[in-house]
């Protein structure tokens, strides 16, 4: 072979091997409560473009899983493991609850700073903070600027008991008082990365408050790209102007990564923590439920990785399975690239790395089942064996199919009811997507594996820690009205 010819083989190759000249960048885009339909690849009646174009130009993951609400899908990325393993599988973490994201091992961030990464948080925490050993700064992570809880004014920054809570680093800011949070997110992720020493690797995980509610944005994205949304869907229109906000946020970003020559050699990745909740203006449409439920419209995330200098195949859309909790292996085996390193990763994680699929853009996946959720306080689950998705007890309401109003032909069938379950669904969700079809009762042998294979992941069930409000954690009380660490 002639020199030029092995250097085009080797040239091939490179992405292929994961030979890469540097440790990848690692930028984590995290959308809050952001449907299946509320992205423009899935609903062209969204404005999206950045996004859009994104995800096209990148790698649509359409099977990409998390779980039904926040704290949940947050503590299975960074963990690697499933929710129910840790005690986080039931609701969310609560303002002044003694709850957090154990610290029994390394996560992710952790494991990136040890391998040399410069290590940045934006944006919404919500893994706990009673004590100052669960918040982002002791968790691996060299700066932090956001909140800790779940849910505040995007403007004032006061959530529940009307308490403050917005910090950089440790330190409460009140500079961001008046100013609109994906804006402030944006804005500190771009300095983070003009500030950066490029001979460094970053990882930079931007978990925005958008598109949780409360549902505020600034007129102007309403007024310029809902109109078309009717007026009389008030929720559905802002949530539309939320979701252009967050797209131009990202652009900005972005736009960052490409002046300072750092695009070709990131892994990027953009996902949504749960589904839309549909009585909050999201819509999961044509997907079957809401946030908060096992459907596929609470599970199903819109998702894509975009490395336009390290992907060998681009612009498709990847088919395979993807559950939150592999992300964690996903990313270090990507920073790792063939270092020792890896082996950093705990043993005993529930996530698989898909970084060489996705480096070639091969199939058939690494994975071919995952675990919904074992709820042992709502009393149900569901788990997934390879096209069969099997459902114990009521997968939760909103129940049915809730089209968005912009969409004019599509018509919601609402099957919301607190009773009427069969104890067992049994679906085929690669030819039924929309759950519309039990077929328990004609595959007899799939369902009584699965059922067999449920026994089997409930035995290592730890149980779900939901402690209550701690009268210490009261933000008027002991710390001037800001909520704080320092009463666990």
């Amino acid at each position: 072979m002639s020199g030029e010819g092995f250097l085009g083989v080797l040239i091939f190759l490179i992405p292929i091997l994961g030979i890469l000249s540097s440790p990848p960048n690692i930028v984590v885009i995290l959308a809050d409560d952001l449907g299946w339909a509320d992205v423009g690849w899935n609903n062209p009646g969204i404005h999206t473009p950045t996004l859009d174009r994104m995800a096209r130009e990148g790698v649509i993951l359409n099977q990409s899983y998390v779980q039904s609400t926040c704290s949940p899908s947050r503590a299975a990325f960074m963990s690697g493991r499933y929710p129910y393993h840790m005690g986080m599988q039931h609701r969310v973490i609560m303002a002044g609850w003694k709850q957090y994201l154990p610290d029994d091992q390394p996560i992710l961030p952790e494991v990136l700073h040890k391998m040399g990464y410069a290590t940045h948080m934006v944006g919404k925490w919500h893994l706990g903070y009673c004590a100052w050993r669960y918040t982002p700064t002791y968790r691996g992570f060299q700066s932090f600027y956001g909140f800790y809880n779940a849910l505040e004014d995007y403007y004032n920054h006061t959530g529940q008991q009307e308490a403050y809570d917005f910090r950089d680093n440790d330190q409460v800011d009140r500079t961001a008082v008046g100013h609109y949070s994906t804006h402030l997110f944006a804005n500190r992720a771009t300095r983070i990365i003009n500030e950066h020493d490029v001979t460094q690797p970053l990882f930079l995980y931007l978990s925005f408050q958008s598109v949780h509610g409360p549902l505020q944005v600034p007129q102007w994205y309403v007024d310029t790209y809902c109109s078309h949304v009717p007026a009389s869907d008030s929720k559905r229109r802002l949530k539309c102007g939320m979701i252009a906000a967050m797209d131009e946020a990202v652009a900005n970003v972005t736009d960052v990564l490409h002046r300072r020559g750092l695009l070709n050699n990131t892994f990027l990745l953009f996902f949504s923590d749960n589904g839309g909740p549909v009585n909050m203006g999201g819509s999961n449409w044509p997907l079957r439920g809401s946030k908060t439920t096992l459907w596929e419209g609470g599970t199903r995330s819109p998702s894509f990785v975009s490395a336009p200098g390290l992907l060998h195949r681009t612009g498709y859309t990847y088919q395979e399975m993807i559950h939150v909790s592999d992300w964690f292996p996903t990313l270090v085996e990507a920073a790792a690239d063939g270092n020792d390193t890896a082996r950093d990763i705990p043993t005993n994680i529930d996530g698989v790395s898909q970084w060489r699929n996705l480096l070639a853009g091969s199939s058939p996946g690494p994975r071919t089942e995952f675990v919904y959720n074992f709820d042992d306080l709502f009393n149900n689950s569901a788990i997934r064996q390879g096209p069969y998705k099997l459902v114990h007890h009521h997968p939760g309401n909103p129940d049915g199919w809730f089209a968005p109003s912009e969409m004019k032909n599509a018509t919601t069938v609402n099957l919301t009811s607190p009773t009427g379950h069969p104890e067992y669904l049994l679906f085929n969700v690669l030819q039924d997507p929309l759950e519309k079809t039990d077929v328990k009762d004609v595959e007899q042998d799939v369902f009584q594996r699965l059922k067999a294979r449920m026994v089997q992941y409930r035995q290592s069930m730890v149980p779900a820690v939901f402690p209550g409000y701690t009268e210490a954690s009261t933000p008027s009380k002991y710390f001037n009205n800001v909520w704080s660490p320092g009463w666990c």
